[in-house]
Parts: structure tokens; C-alpha cells; sequence
């Protein structure tokens, strides 16, 4: 039998269309999500890898059904919920949007500051640094260069599987525990496995996606390529995941140390794994900040004014799109500062948007549904029954999960004991 030559033709086409499913999803091991599975590696080993596999699940689900949105009607998800619902219920969507990315990008921030502090570097120095990076590569870019350097950002994750490797992990025992559920009735497991599966999907990511595949003028008869980048994305970021907890399982909790960010688990890493690995684990937390404090901002300012019906894209200039530029300035200039200013409250600011995130999710996933089940929007790509069936255990659980979060946020002192 004569073996199908790979065609050339689809294969870069592929590579044409590559980006914004593998973007979107890698952002979502920002800071506060690296922070999680390290915690998760340190505090519990293995034995919370098995998460991964539903959090793949609910990642490649949701993020289809909104880069599907954006091949299929050519409009942002603002601009569908504003046509579909009304102008007052997308108002205020953007606005807890808005309240919810000024303090992620505010804990990107304090991520880059706090990785950059471990080779040296202050961040009265390092925090306008990186500001002004993210803010000139947007701004004085093209959407086409930007999206490269967003995607070689994202080659950077895999820092932590080298992290992982170094930390010398027996290997058959984090397979088996990777398809191994197991369940503790102690109340910090239980939170922690909150955490990592109700940390998966945010609002600003459904709306970054579909902007950016909207941009990027993708055609539905090459959607195909568009569906293999956002599930390329979704595995690509749960074995980084996978990774971190390997690395922290393998070495911190193995020697009993307790951690409790991101920047503590570089810093154990050297005396345990080597100085490499730590270094590795560093440099992986300043890229993964730096990314999310550029992406979060553009997210925001896209949502907002594709929502109100203003011009926006990276193509285009302070000029022809004010309200874009201007906003995405103005996050970037609060968040740097409400990292710098000695007196500001951080953690409260974090909390704050940990909440607003929980309230918005279930609105933004109900939405979504709503929209993909119109025949009249997405004619023959609606979902199909199974797909339905998925996507709505999904956002049911995904929203369960968030209420628990929020629960915990606004109460902390039920997740111990």
C-alpha cells in the first residue's frame, strides 16, 4: 500500500492559522496559576495530576465553542452579546470584565516582580521595564508580529518540563496517578482541587480568543486548522501544568518543604534540583507574568470596545481606534503602579478580582451557549446534541466550582482544618 505523502499546502496553511487557540490557553498558566499547581506539587505530591485530565476537557470545549463563534459569524463575542442581549446586560458584563482584568493584570505584575527579584533585580526597576515592553511591542506593533512573539513566549513555558526532568521523578508513579482520581475529606485538598479546576476557564479568555480569531480572518472553510490550534493550545498548556507539579512533587514534597507562591518554589528548587532547575523555574514565572500582563490588557481593551461599538485592533493606531489604545495604556499604567506603590493592597486587589471573576463566569458561559445554539447566527455549526451535552456539564460544573472559590475567597477560614 502506497503511504499519502504529508501535504505541503495544508501544512502551512496550519501554520498560517496558528496562534490564537495556543496563545489564549497558554496565558491561563499565568502567575496565579503557576502559583496553584506549585502549591498543589509541594503541599500534596502526585495526587492531583489526575485533575488534569478534566481540566483539559472543559479547556478544549469551551474554547471551541467560542473560536467556532468567531470563524463562523466573522464578530466578537461583545459584539454578539451586545446584538443578541442588549446594550445595558453588556454594559455591565464589560464593566465587572474591566474591574476583574485591572487586578489580574495587577498579580502579572507583582509575578514579574517577584521572579525578577530572585536573580536581583528590583522591582522599581524591573516593573516600568516590563510596562513599557508590553505597551510598545502592542502599541508600535502589527498584529502579525505580535502574535509571533506571543507564540515564542509561549515555547518559554517549557522551561518547567525541563524543571520537572531535572527534579528526577519516577515517572510510572506520576502516569498511574495521572488516571488515578483520588479524593481527600481534608478541607485544604479539597480546596486546592477547587482551585485548579475552577482557576481553568476565565471570562477575558472567551473574549481574547474570538477577537483574535475574528482579527486574524479566519475562513470557515479553514476552521478545521483554527479547532487543531485551540486543542494543540489546551494540551500544550495542561502538560506545562503537569510539569509544575511534577517538579514541585518530586523535589519539595518529597523533602516536606511548604511553600506559598510561585517565587518561594524557584527558590527551594536550587538546593534540591539544582541551581539550573531553579533558574529554569524563574525564568518560566517572569515569561508566564510578562505574557499575561501584555495579553490581559489587550483582552480587555478588545471586549470593551468591540462591546460598545468602538474601533479596535492592534493594526490600527491612537488615531483610528483612541479608545483602544488609551485603555490598553491606562491598565497597563495602573497595574505597574499599584505594584510600585508601597501602600497599595495588593492582595485585597487580587482577592477583589477573584471574586468579580466568579460572578461574571457563569453569565459569559450561559451566554456563549445561548449564542451557539442560535440556528439563525450559526446555522448548520450549532452544536450538536452531544456537544450540548458536554458544554452544559461543563459550565454547570465550572460554575459550581467558581461559587466555591468565591465562597472560599470571601471566607478563607473555611478551607482549613
Amino acid at each position: 500500500m502506497r503511504l499519502r505523502r504529508p501535504d505541503k499546502k495544508t501544512f502551512l496553511t496550519f501554520l498560517a492559522i496558528l496562534g490564537p487557540g495556543i496563545i489564549t490557553a497558554s496565558v491561563d498558566n499565568d502567575a496565579g496559576g503557576i502559583a496553584t499547581y506549585s502549591i498543589a506539587g509541594a503541599h500534596f505530591g502526585y495526587s492531583l495530576v489526575w485533575t488534569l485530565i478534566p481540566i483539559t476537557v472543559a479547556l478544549i470545549v469551551v474554547q471551541e465553542m467560542v473560536a467556532r463563534m468567531g470563524v463562523v459569524t466573522g464578530k466578537t463575542l461583545a459584539d454578539l452579546i451586545r446584538e443578541k442581549f442588549g446594550v445595558r446586560p453588556t454594559f455591565f458584563l464589560l464593566f465587572a470584565l474591566l474591574i476583574a482584568n485591572l487586578g489580574n493584570t495587577v498579580a502579572e505584575f507583582a509575578g514579574w516582580a517577584a521572579a525578577l527579584e530572585i536573580f536581583g533585580i528590583s522591582r522599581y526597576l524591573s516593573v516600568p521595564i516590563g510596562a513599557v515592553a508590553v505597551w510598545f511591542l502592542v502599541v508600535k506593533g502589527t498584529y502579525r508580529i505580535v502574535e509571533k512573539i506571543f507564540l515564542i513566549a509561549a515555547t518559554i513555558y517549557f522551561t518547567y518540563a525541563v524543571s520537572a526532568w531535572m527534579g528526577h521523578p519516577p515517572w510510572g508513579t506520576v502516569a498511574r496517578e495521572l488516571v488515578t482520581p483520588h479524593l481527600r475529606a481534608d478541607g485544604a485538598y479539597l480546596m486546592m482541587l477547587i482551585g485548579m479546576v475552577g482557576t481553568t476557564i476565565a471570562p477575558w479568555m472567551q473574549f481574547y480568543l474570538q477577537s483574535a480569531v475574528v482579527e486574524k480572518n479566519v475562513q470557515v472553510e479553514e476552521y478545521r486548522y483554527c479547532r487543531a490550534d485551540v486543542v494543540a493550545g489546551c494540551f500544550v498548556t495542561d502538560i506545562v501544568a503537569l510539569s509544575i507539579i511534577v517538579a514541585c512533587g518530586a523535589t519539595l514534597f518529597t523533602a516536606g518543604v511548604r511553600i506559598g507562591d510561585a517565587k518561594d518554589a524557584a527558590l527551594a528548587l536550587s538546593p534540591l534540583a539544582g541551581k539550573y532547575a531553579s533558574i529554569l523555574f524563574a525564568v518560566g514565572l517572569a515569561n508566564a507574568s510578562l505574557f499575561a500582563a501584555s495579553i490581559l490588557p489587550l483582552a480587555t481593551a478588545y471586549s470593551v470596545c468591540e462591546g460598545m461599538g468602538w474601533e479596535s485592533g492592534i493594526d490600527r493606531d491612537f488615531r483610528t481606534a483612541p479608545h483602544f489604545f488609551w485603555l490598553y495604556t491606562g491598565l497597563i499604567v495602573a497595574g505597574a503602579i499599584l505594584v510600585l506603590y508601597p501602600g497599595a493592597p495588593l492582595i485585597l486587589i487580587m482577592y477583589l478580582s477573584q471574586v468579580v471573576n466568579g460572578i461574571l463566569l457563569p453569565f459569559v458561559l450561559v451566554f456563549m451557549l445561548k449564542l451557539i445554539n442560535d440556528r439563525e447566527l450559526m446555522g448548520e455549526h450549532v452544536n450538536s446534541k452531544a456537544f450540548n451535552g458536554i458544554a452544559w456539564t461543563t459550565t454547570v460544573v465550572m460554575i459550581v466550582l467558581t461559587a466555591f472559590l468565591v465562597v472560599v475567597t470571601i471566607f478563607p477560614g473555611l478551607s482549613s482544618g
